[in-house]
This record gives structure tokens, sequence and C-alpha cells, in this order.
């Protein structure tokens, strides 16, 4: 089994797949670095020398933010967006959708169960 960036990947799935397991590397991110490393993305984890597993690692590591660092320098620029008051902070803050989506009908992942208003009586 592979450890790149204080994650096993999986030794089963083709190169391009398993980097996408990493957080902060997706499909894309996943192919510049094996290209740039040299190794075929179709070629299996398991199948990969040491060689290849140690120029992949460091190449993220020269490149890439990843994991634990990226996780914490998107929390920092939330909790910037709230401190400073900006429209983006005000929706983190309250738990509503953030990029402009409608709140009428939708949004319950961000907004929660439905609370049901009872009405007043007449």
């Amino acid at each position: 089994m592979a450890r790149i960036g204080g994650v096993d990947i999986p030794t089963n799935k083709r190169g391009e797949i398993a980097l996408t397991y990493i957080f902060g590397i997706g499909r894309s991110s996943a192919r510049k670095i094996l290209d740039e490393a040299g190794i075929d993305r179709d070629l299996k984890v398991k199948d990969w020398t040491d060689k290849q597993v140690t120029t992949v690692r460091e190449i993220i590591g020269a490149k890439y933010t990843i994991e634990g660092e990226l996780r914490s320098q998107i929390q920092l620029n939330i909790k910037r967006l709230m401190d400073i008051g900006c429209y983006r902070g005000i929706r983190h803050r309250i738990g509503l959708p953030v990029r402009g989506q409608s709140t009428k009908n939708n949004a319950r992942t961000r907004k929660g169960k439905k609370k049901t208003v009872a009405n007043k009586k007449k």
C-alpha cells in the first residue's frame, strides 16, 4: 500500500483515480502529477516501483497544498470572511447558501431539517 501525503492510497486502482483519494488532488491534478513523474495513467498503484512512488511523493510535496494544511487554509479563509462581515461571511455565519442559490423552496442541506411554523388562530 502506497502512503502519500499521510493517506494510504488504494493499490488496486489506476494511478489517476488513486491519487484523487488525497484531499486537494482531483482528476486533472492527478493527470499532471503522473505525466510529470513519467508514469502511465492506466498503471495500477500496486505495479508502481518504489522510485515512482517517491517521485510522486516529491512532486506533490513541492507543488501542492494537501490534506490538513489545505483544510486549515480553507477554514481560515471562511473565518476571515466572517470577521470582515462581508455578504459571504454573513451567509456562512447564519448557515445559508453562500453562492446565490434560492432559499424559498430548496437549500435544505444548508438550512437543516424543515421547521414547521404554526399559523395564528383568528
